[in-house]
């Protein structure tokens, strides 16, 4: 029989648990990996020297009975519901949250699943208010996330489209904003910018720069639009339409 270790190290203290940090669920996943029992792949992932395979999942524990069944929704002894959602594909197991199996991501997605699609493209699920509105970058989910450099096509948070159509998971996103506006990886605004540009446009005319550097100019390229263009030059800020 294989070994029952799980992630506390003692049997029984899992009886009648809902689950762990990642996931509200009611058995224990068998790690073909090791033969260990843990609550989920992260749970594994975090304690392990290696990664489960979610796929290659055979077995599951019940948390009540501890009975070792084919993964399966309910358990076959005592009729627990593992998880109010269960995917046979990926063996997900959690409560309620409109979770849909995406066959192009080949993992599953929290939905509604009507209020997103899968951009070809970008290979990976988006709102339907980008449809057609967002910039393409082919596999741009299967890059790291330029801030954390964590993967972003599997990872647990949502993933947020810059402009540029760049991703970044959206907690870093909120975190660069304290810092800056510019994606890390293309120097493109972030987020939409006239208001602050506008505020620049005043500072720069209400600081007139003395009369040798008037009729100064120098060469810039924008890192909004890539055009080069010759502007006036301010000890302020150089403009060509941003900043």
């Amino acid at each position: 029989m294989a070994a029952s270790a799980r992630e506390d190290g003692a049997r029984g203290r899992n009886q009648g648990r809902r689950g762990c940090e990642h996931y509200d669920r009611r058995c224990l996943l068998k790690a073909p990996c090791c033969d260990k029992l843990y609550t989920c792949r992260l749970c594994h992932d975090n304690n392990e020297d290696h990664q489960l395979d979610r796929f290659q999942v055979k077995e599951v524990q019940c948390v009540n009975c501890e009975k070792i069944q084919h993964a399966q929704q309910t358990c076959e002894e005592c009729s627990t519901l593992f998880g109010e959602y269960y995917c046979s594909i990926c063996h997900l197991f959690d409560k309620d949250k409109k979770q849909y199996h995406c066959e192009n991501c080949g993992i599953c997605r929290i939905g509604p699943k009507e209020d997103f699609f899968h951009c070809l493209k970008c290979n990976l699920c988006l709102a339907m208010n980008l449809q057609g509105k967002h910039k393409c970058i082919e596999n741009v989910s299967r890059q790291n996330c330029p801030i954390c450099l964590e993967d972003i096509h599997t990872s647990r948070v949502v993933a947020h489209v810059l402009p540029c159509g760049h991703l970044l998971h959206r907690t870093c996103y909120e975190e660069m904003l304290k810092e800056g506006y510019r994606c890390p990886l293309c120097m493109h605004s972030a987020l939409d910018m006239t208001r602050y540009w506008r505020q620049l446009d005043d500072e720069v005319a209400q600081t007139p720069m003395p009369s040798e550097y008037q009729n100064m100019t120098v060469d810039i390229l924008c890192n909004d639009c890539n055009g080069r263009s010759t502007v006036q030059f301010h000890i302020l800020e150089l403009c060509s339409g941003s900043y």
